[in-house]
């Protein structure tokens, strides 16, 4: 085996056994010491790779980012929908992502309600791409329909990141085992209908 193959395959290896950690255990609870021993890997080893726990958290935090990222542009792309057909899409491709991927899916819950602080400036710049993307399509969405006068498209943005921040946090405390990824993606799915469409029928509408 060549020596640039045996290092990738080393790399993953700890990152597998790291994803494991990390994704049922959160930050704050997760050991490289369990890291190691869960995945027969020495500690020497795990440091020649990584420096630090912190290090190979933000490791781990930019694979489930990029992957997800590059899940979702490559289901929303060239497609011509209409806007809630594109919306249900969206939240489709995040569903099936996380269904394939449930360590990402706690990972991902708990990067973006509770990041440890002294990484929290390091995860924002990793997930640029991904938030940048979420906008995009809401903003596409918006740009469809007519807004009320003293509505602008950044409070909308702003408002969606206040919903999505409650639903991920409510997700995170709750203790119930049957609340799952598809009722996680369903709710915040609903919230951002409720946002865009609102509660009370007008009349003349």
């Amino acid at each position: 085996m060549k020596r640039d193959e045996k290092n990738l395959l080393s790399r993953r290896k700890i990152l597998d056994s790291a994803f494991q950690e990390f994704g049922g255990q959160g930050y704050g609870l997760s050991s490289v010491n369990t890291i190691c021993n869960a995945g027969k890997i020495s500690k020497g080893i795990l440091y020649h790779y990584f420096k630090d726990k912190d290090e190979l958290y933000l490791a781990c935090i930019k694979e489930m980012f990029d992957n997800l990222t590059s899940h979702l542009r490559e289901q929303l792309s060239n497609v011509s929908e209409t806007k809630e057909a594109r919306l249900e899409r969206y939240f489709s491709a995040r569903l099936v992502f996380f269904r394939a991927n449930p360590l990402y899916h706690k990972l991902f819950c708990d990067v973006v309600i509770a990041p440890p602080p002294h990484l929290a400036d390091a995860i924002c710049k990793i997930k640029t791409e991904f938030d940048n993307l979420n906008i995009t399509v809401l903003t596409e969405l918006l740009q469809t329909v007519k807004l009320r006068a003293d509505i602008t498209m950044e409070m909308v943005v702003d408002t969606f990141r206040l919903y999505q921040d409650f639903i991920n946090a409510r997700y995170q405390m709750e203790t119930n085992k049957e609340i799952g990824i598809e009722k996680h993606e369903q709710t915040c799915k609903r919230a951002l209908s409720v946002l865009l469409y609102g509660v009370i029928e007008r009349d003349g509408n």
